[in-house]
């Protein structure tokens, strides 16, 4: 015999679904570039970042320009160098002064915006100058770490491990990279690796969502039975 779930857990599985879909869409805020208007008014330094100019980054910066100067979405001429993957003019800003821990107005940094993009020689760039894998970003509270493994982008989430982020950080979803991997990832292979990633650094695997429910469980609950099997190892 079928029962019928409650109202209870329906309302609970709504809201659920409600929370990932707004997770989604924030995070995508972070992949989109300026756009091409955008980059057509640009002048100075943040048109020198997008096209990778760096005799015109090395002149502007000998004639003092103001090297963290913001556009209309709070973007530094070396947020617009990471959307545009131009690694040298990156690497140019950084040595020049350029604030590597800027959050433009949706509050993502540099290593998160090359986090989210799945740009990991962008991402090996910063970290390799300095930029930090720690700073909590996004209006979630979250970190580089939990977006890329909200993503599934295994190769990011091991360079950010590497590079100290924190593990075991909580946004205010109350979800940990764990539980990210599995509530917002899609089971498959990549989300697979990222999970193994995490369990492998340390992960505290106890910690739980808002609803008490640990990384085992939910693993179960989606029905990802390789992330399920993992965790069940540990």
């Amino acid at each position: 015999m079928t029962i019928a779930p409650s109202r209870l857990v329906l309302r609970t599985i709504r809201t659920a679904w409600m929370l990932v879909g707004l997770a989604v869409a924030q995070l995508s805020l972070a992949q989109v570039a300026p756009s091409p208007a955008e980059v057509a008014a640009y002048r100075g330094l943040h048109a020198a970042a997008a096209r990778g100019d760096l005799a015109k980054i090395e002149q502007l910066v000998a004639a003092k320009a103001d090297i963290n100067l913001r556009d209309a979405h709070g973007r530094t001429p070396l947020h617009v160098a990471t959307f545009a993957k131009q690694r040298a003019a990156v690497r140019a800003l950084v040595q020049a002064g350029a604030d590597k821990g800027a959050l433009e107005n949706d509050r993502y940094d540099a290593v998160t915006i090359a986090a989210v993009a799945d740009d990991e020689e962008t991402l090996r760039t910063l970290l390799s100058l300095g930029a930090s894998a720690k700073l909590v970003t996004s209006r979630y509270d979250g970190t580089a770490l939990i977006a890329a493994a909200h993503l599934g982008h295994d190769g990011v989430v091991r360079q950010l491990i590497a590079a100290g982020a924190p593990l075991d950080h909580v946004n205010n979803l109350h979800w940990t990279a764990t539980i990210e991997s599995i509530v917002l990832g899609n089971g498959g292979a990549r989300h697979q690796a990222t999970l193994k990633a995490l369990v492998e650094a340390g992960a505290n695997l106890q910690l739980t969502d808002r609803h008490g429910k640990t990384p085992l469980e939910l693993a179960r609950s989606y029905g990802y039975a390789e992330m399920a099997r993992l965790l069940e190892k540990r």
